[in-house]
């Protein structure tokens, strides 16, 4: 029987690759996980983390600045943007060093450098000290992510036109801000500069911003970003950049051409798969596209071979390539489990937050589902009123039998809300069972059964509906 250096590697050190590291380990297997950059990859690195730590630092400083409203009297408030980085990083450095001893502590392999496969059992690594390490491994877990896409478009890599990796990299903040790109990146970061007082156009090429959210959410959207003074500007094709000092973005809009400008143009049009120089097509792996082909168990067309993440095309958020982890790990290791996209929330980072999961009121509609809705507007919640809060609203969908299907929420707090809707939806859950589930009070959560309750069409706390 052939020996192998480890029974499971893992190449890529993100949200999947690192999960799925330790529970290979926790499932008895050596396991070695090969890294070219930071433990955490983009999401801890360069995405999700980062932009989480800088929006938090905004809101308090949004706060802070409206503290007057609640009998505190702050003057002169001012944002040090040096030492806000400097807190996310220290925010970064701490998890990834947390990552690292969780690698440690399981008996994981942690190999620092670019590995690149030679066959489907072995693997050469470019070491950062510019050695090379090889060695040989049973089944192989490909997790290696993704990166800004940068379109085709005249002047893509002009002075001062960035991405989102390398706005987050910036000790100071420019003076304002041309976004392409207004999916959820692009809105978080026009939530963030134009939270501190910079001037923020957001080009979208979509009829709207936030494509796929639920339209009563996206307006909504819009109005906080109006009152913030963000421009948005839809249905506008982005032809050329000219980078400087000032960024000038020129696009065309109804058949003219418009131009908008900013001292830093932040390009946010989607995800690439971090595929090249991994030896894959060498060694026959299926890609449709651009992304790696994979079955319900995270398998590849080899067969030792799996794949989770972003590189998958599936669904590009941290959290399912963490549950790819956890099945492909398991499938490595000698299990059989099954990946289940169905009940998958996603979380936007604006003010008031924005979470969903389930099925939409459009989506629900063009698969023919006959549903019922139940609403709350966030305005009637007694602590958001507390907290100041008065934008916002619960809905929730469900089939005309009341089981769960979809819910969309924009209130403080949302994305933590969020979880107990899936697991309802997970469940088989009904809109009844949330209704006639006790919520404590004052909580914005209370806004979640207010909904239900309106399903029922017996909310006590908001008019009743004209018939």
């Amino acid at each position: 029987m052939c020996q192998f250096d480890y029974d499971i590697a893992v190449l890529g050190g993100g949200p999947g690759g690192y999960v799925a590291a330790i529970r290979g380990a926790q499932l008895g297997k050596k396991v070695a996980l090969v890294e070219a950059r930071e433990l955490g990859g983009t999401c801890l690195n360069r995405g999700c983390i980062p932009t989480k730590a800088l929006l938090h630092c905004a809101e308090v400083f949004e706060q802070t600045e409206n503290a007057a409203a609640f009998g505190i009297n702050a003057a002169d408030v001012a944002f040090d943007y040096e030492k806000m980085a400097a807190f996310k990083t220290a925010t970064v450095d701490k998890l990834v060093s947390g990552i690292g001893g969780l690698e440690k502590a399981h008996g994981v392999k942690v190999i620092n450098g670019f590995g690149r496969l030679t066959d489907n059992h072995h693997m050469t690594v470019a070491l950062k000290d510019g050695e090379e390490a090889s060695f040989s491994y049973d089944k192989l877990i490909l997790a290696t992510g993704s990166s800004p896409a940068r379109p085709p478009i005249e002047g893509i890599n002009g002075q001062n036109v960035v991405t989102s990796d390398d706005i987050l990299s910036m000790t100071e903040l420019p003076e304002s801000f041309v976004i392409i790109g207004g999916g959820v990146i692009g809105i978080e970061f026009a939530t963030l500069f134009a939270t501190l007082g910079r001037p923020v156009t957001v080009i979208e090429m979509m009829p709207s911003i936030l494509p796929g959210v639920d339209p009563d959410v996206v307006r909504t959207a819009l109005r906080v970003l109006k009152k913030k003074k963000v421009a948005v500007i839809n249905n506008a094709k982005v032809t050329k950049i000219e980078g400087g000092d000032t960024v000038t973005v020129t696009y065309e809009l109804n058949g003219a051409e418009k131009t908008a400008s900013g001292a830093c143009c932040v390009v946010s049009v989607g995800r690439k798969a971090e595929t090249r120089g991994l030896g894959l097509e060498e060694i026959g792996v299926e890609f449709n596209r651009n992304f790696i082909v994979i079955d319900d168990r995270c398998r590849t067309n080899i067969e030792n071979i799996y794949a989770i993440g972003d590189i998958t095309g599936k669904i590009q958020l941290a959290h399912v390539a963490s549950a790819q982890g956890l099945i492909a790990a398991a499938n490595a290791a000698g299990h059989d489990e099954i990946m289940d996209y169905s009940v998958v929330p996603s979380c936007i980072y604006t003010s008031p937050e924005i979470a969903f999961v389930g099925l939409s009121e459009e989506k629900a509609k063009a698969m023919g589902i006959e549903y019922k809705l139940g609403t709350f507007n966030v305005a009637g919640n007694g602590r958001a009123m507390v907290m100041g809060e008065n934008l916002g609203l619960v809905k929730l969908i469900s089939d005309m039998e009341g089981k769960l299907i979809g819910a969309q929420l924009m209130c403080p707090r949302a994305t933590d809300m969020i979880a107990e809707l899936a697991a309802v939806i997970k469940l088989g859950g009904s809109v009844k069972d949330v209704a006639d589930t006790i919520h404590a009070h004052p909580t914005i959560s209370e806004s979640v059964m207010e909904a239900a309750h309106d399903w029922e069409g017996l909310c006590c706390h908001a008019l009743p509906k004209r018939k």
